[in-house]
This record gives structure tokens, sequence and C-alpha cells, in this order.
């Protein structure tokens, strides 16, 4: 599967600083050294839909992290899957009388055209579930020879019991993880199961629905968090720098994914950050596909909305915190694209060495776009009222901004 093109990253005088975020793990913040090659891992799409406002907002903090460290000079080994096989996926289709795959082809197609709009940095891997199942398959069996794993009616099950560190994600307790299982994609009620935490690696065939060759598994289909388990092993292997997606992701796909990859290898911990993005809300709730309460940025795009615009008003908000999505955020944003423009389309303007500075600092600081904004804002503000007399200022405020966060002035 290819990702889309990448907008060039304008350099930059001076280095950036090493990243300071927020790891879920440890409940604090955390300051990555990651050598000259950076790796993170971000949960990509169900394709069953097209990219909301909510996508857009995890995609956008999981950008600004490789901005940060492309700005230190590090290379950065950035991988993202697709969940191309999946029961929302199929119910879909069904729903819709279309063919899963191709519906998941055309999505997919949609967030690509959505990410390069947003000027999103593409990953070096994209990796379908589809196409990673070949290595799928020996990880599952690897599990059951362990014991890690165990047979159910044909369907094969992970035994969290088996991974000491369980838990160490998420923090939370057994009554909690056992709602959220229910609530998202897990079967904490199948009689049989050892422990009703029990994530499943390879469900067995199912009549109508598409199934694959799983070797001494027999016919059928990955689970969902052995996919990315599987996709992130292969291309980043353990230890790797940032394990990213939104909140929603940290229990069960996070914490279930960890313990899978840490049985199979006696290594801890997977990644050395777990970082997750809050939600974006719409009406007063959490904006889902399954609700239906949602704003799509291809929608916003045919109506004439600058992407540059959409970008704005994700990074008007701490990309940890969870906001409402409105027809204000949306005006501020545009309106503050419009005063930056005018401010970087004169020759000269006040020195703008220092604003690179600040907003490397911002963004530094656990992702503060918002400190990163106010920044150029007062910049702007000055250029307004009394403008300056350093020749190329504007130009050089218009590559930070490009650079650091992805908007085109």
């Amino acid at each position: 599967m290819h990702a889309w093109p990448a907008s060039e990253v304008p350099a930059l005088p001076g280095q950036g600083r090493d990243l300071r975020i927020h790891d879920t793990a440890t409940g604090g913040p955390v300051t990555l050294d990651p050598g000259p090659v950076a790796r993170i891992y971000v949960c990509g799409i169900t394709p069953y839909d097209a990219t909301h406002m909510g996508h857009a907002a995890t995609y956008n903090a999981f950008d600004l992290v490789q901005r940060v460290w492309l700005d230190t000079k590090r290379q950065v080994h950035y991988v993202q899957n697709v969940t191309d096989v999946d029961d929302p996926l199929l119910e879909r289709a069904v729903r819709d009388g279309v063919d899963w795959s191709a519906l998941a082809e055309q999505e997919t197609a949609l967030f690509r055209e959505d990410m390069t709009a947003l000027r999103m940095l593409p990953p070096r891997h994209y990796i379908g579930a589809v196409e990673a199942i070949p290595g799928i398959v020996p990880l599952v069996e690897r599990l059951r020879d362990a014991n890690a794993a165990y047979e159910l009616e044909g369907d094969v099950y992970f035994s969290v019991d088996t991974d000491p560190h369980f838990g160490q994600v998420s923090h939370l307790d057994a009554a909690a993880m056992r709602l959220l299982s229910a609530e998202r994609g897990g079967d904490p009620d199948r009689p049989g199961k050892k422990n009703p935490l029990d994530p499943m690696l390879w469900m067995a065939a199912r009549a109508g629905e598409p199934s694959w060759d799983g070797g001494s598994l027999g016919p059928g289909r990955p689970g969902w968090h052995i996919e990315c388990v599987a996709i992130a092993l292969d291309h980043l292997g353990m230890g790797f720098d940032v394990q990213g997606g939104g909140s929603d992701l940290a229990f069960p796909h996070h914490e279930m994914g960890a313990s899978h990859a840490q049985v199979l290898t006696g290594e801890f911990p997977m990644a050395k950050a777990y970082v997750h993005a809050g939600m974006v809300g719409l009406d007063g709730e959490k904006m889902s596909k399954s609700k239906g309460n949602l704003v799509f940025v291809s929608a916003l795009r045919r109506e004439g909305v600058d992407p540059a615009a959409i970008r704005l008003s994700l990074l008007a908000h701490h990309y940890r915190a969870d906001w409402e999505w409105t027809d204000q955020v949306l005006r501020d944003a545009v309106a503050r694209l419009e005063r930056w423009r005018a401010a970087v389309s004169r020759p000269d303007g006040p020195p703008a060495g220092e604003l690179v500075e600040e907003i490397r600092e911002a963004l530094a600081d656990d992702l503060d776009s918002p400190a990163a904004l106010a920044a150029v804002d007062r910049w702007a503000a000055r250029q307004q009222e009394s403008g300056g007399t350093d020749i190329g200022a504007p130009g050089v405020v218009s590559r930070a901004v490009d650079a650091l966060m992805g908007v085109a002035l």
C-alpha cells in the first residue's frame, strides 16, 4: 500500500530542541532522546468512511512530533497502518451493498487526499492489515505454542495473564477495562474465555466474510491488536520511541498490543512513550462514525475552505485536550490565516529569529501549539502596528510556520 506525497519541509537556521511529551504509561512528561533515527508508530484508520476532524486532530498531533524531530536534524522512521479488514468495514459494506475491499480502497484514497491537502508528512511505511497477514500468522502461532494463547471454538485468544506488565499502559482497574473492552470491539462476556479481557488474535472463518490462509490456525482473519504489533515489530522493532493514536486507543488497543509484543519478545516496554491525542466533539458528544456526528475534511474542502485554515483550527487546541468543533472555531482560523498572510506579504518586518525560537520552545514542550500560534500572532500584530526593517523576516516566519506547523503561508 502506498502513502501520500510529502510536502517539502523548509530548512530553518539553527536547530530545534528535544521533545518533552506526556507519556500515558507513566502519567507524566518524558524527554525523548531517540538517537539519529526517531521511530514512531501511529495507528491508522479503519476505512469505512471519510476523514473527520477527530482523525485530522490525531494525525496533526503526530505530524508535529515528526516536525519537531526533523528540526533537531534527526531522521524520522514513521509507520502507520490501515485496518482494511474489520467488522465495522464489513458491516458498512453490507449496509451499502458494496464490495468491502472496494469500499476500503475508496476511503483510503480519500484519506490520502485529505492528508496531502493538510500537509501531513507521510509515513515511510503505510501498511494495510490485509497485506500484513503473512507476518501476523507466525506471531499468533508463536504465542499459541508458548502457551500465551489458546483456542476457543476455532478462534484464537491471547491470555493477558501471561504478561506480567499487562495494565501498565492504561493503569485502569479490571472493572473499567471490562467496560471499555465491551465498548471498543472486545467480547468480555463470551463464555469459555480464560479471562474476560483476553483479546482475539485470530478469528476463524465466518460464512459470508472474507478469510485468509492461517496455516496451522486454519482459515480466518486477524484480530485488531496483533495487526499493529506485527507491522510495528517488522518495521520498527521493540523499544521504539512513540506509540501514538487517539486517547480512545489507550485501552484496549495499545494495552493489548504492548502485551502481545512483550510476551513475543520477552522485552519491555514495546514503546518508550505512549502518546494520546484528545477527542473532538460535536453537539456535546465525541465525534465518531458510530454516532454519525461528523465534520469531514473532504466536505470542508469541497465547500472551498482553505486546508491551511483547517489545520490552524486543529493547532488552536492542545493535542491532549478534548474540544468541541464549532463554526466559530473555523471562522477564527480563517481570520488568523488572513492576518498571517497579510503580515508575511511585506518584504520586511520585525526580526524573526526570536519568534522561530519561541515556536521551537512551545512545540518541544509537549507540542504546545496554542502557545506557538500566540507567538506568531504577536509577531503579526507588531508587523501590522509598526512594521520593521528586517529585510527577509517575513520569509523566515513563513518558512518556520510551514516547517514546524505544516501551514503554508
